[in-house]
């Protein structure tokens, strides 16, 4: 069994309560210890855009920007798919801190040396 776990994240405001779903399962397996790697793609690179994720909240009422700066707090790697990213004019400049762009192969790696959460 396995101590790195892999959130990868394809949504982001187009559907509030799976993106906080997603940050908050990253934060639940950080607190227990894991390894955790944010892998956002697709409408999910919103989430690293600086502001995004502070006006997102599930219908549980809990906020995605708690859960994106407890990971932040931590050091929780944070890759931003980068042809998502370009597609949608977010360049490196607007991340948040912690997150960097990275390509479909780091997931692989991630993928094949870890268990995957996708949301």
């Amino acid at each position: 069994m396995t101590d790195n776990v892999v959130i990868a994240l394809s949504c982001g405001t187009d559907n509030p309560n799976r993106a906080t779903r997603a940050l908050f399962f990253g934060a639940v397996a950080k607190k227990q210890g894991k390894n955790v790697t944010l892998f956002l793609l697709d409408e999910g690179v919103y989430l690293a855009k600086e502001g995004i994720a502070e006006h997102l909240k599930a219908a549980t009422g809990d906020a995605a920007d708690d859960h994106l700066s407890y990971m932040q707090e931590y050091d929780v790697p944070i890759l931003v798919c980068t042809p998502c990213a370009v597609a949608r004019k977010i360049t490196e400049a607007d991340l948040i801190k912690g997150a960097r762009m990275a390509v479909g192969a780091e997931l692989i790696d991630l993928a094949c040396n870890g268990t995957v959460l996708s949301f």
